[in-house]
């Protein structure tokens, strides 16, 4: 079953752009690898031969992996989305209202996910928990260790 994932066009370009360097750059990498190690005589004791094959299946399948999420990827025009709720592509900024700390994340594809820099997935329990919600609800979040309440202070795009 496929699952479709929503995308900013800076974000999709990102996948494709990955998808075409593992397949037109580290596929013939690899393969060439494969064939030098071929070349070094007996492939039953080659573990040069058999790292670069086991190298090959973990790109075949991140290949695979890609092109399907490729596929499914729908880009998202952010000036039609609704700015009153949270919703994917959303900057919100919420409240820890147990230690007042306040946090602003952009809520993103999983494929996009990227905590440094403030891309949280709208997969993730927090992502999920403020989906939907508006400036002022609170909303408590089970997390691994607990439940977690966040006040939203701001959203936009």
């Amino acid at each position: 079953m496929s699952k479709i994932s929503y995308y900013t066009e800076e974000g999709l370009k990102k996948l494709k752009e990955e998808l075409d360097f593992l397949e037109h750059v580290e596929r013939p990498r690899v393969s060439n690898d494969i064939a030098e190690a071929r070349d070094k005589g007996d492939l039953s004791e080659n573990a040069e031969y058999h790292a670069a094959k086991e190298e090959q299946s973990h790109l075949e399948l991140k290949i695979a992996k890609l092109k399907e999420v490729v596929s499914n990827a729908r880009v998202i025009d952010e000036k039609l989305l609704d700015t009153s709720k949270i919703l994917i592509h959303s900057i919100v900024k919420i409240k820890n209202t147990a230690n007042n700390m306040e946090f602003k994340y952009t809520l993103v594809a999983d494929s996009e996910t990227n905590i440094k820099e403030g891309k949280l997935s709208v997969n993730s329990p927090i992502g999920k928990g403020l989906l939907g919600k508006k400036v002022g609800d609170i909303a408590e979040i089970q997390v691994p260790n607990g439940i977690m309440t966040f006040e939203v202070l701001d959203i936009s795009r």
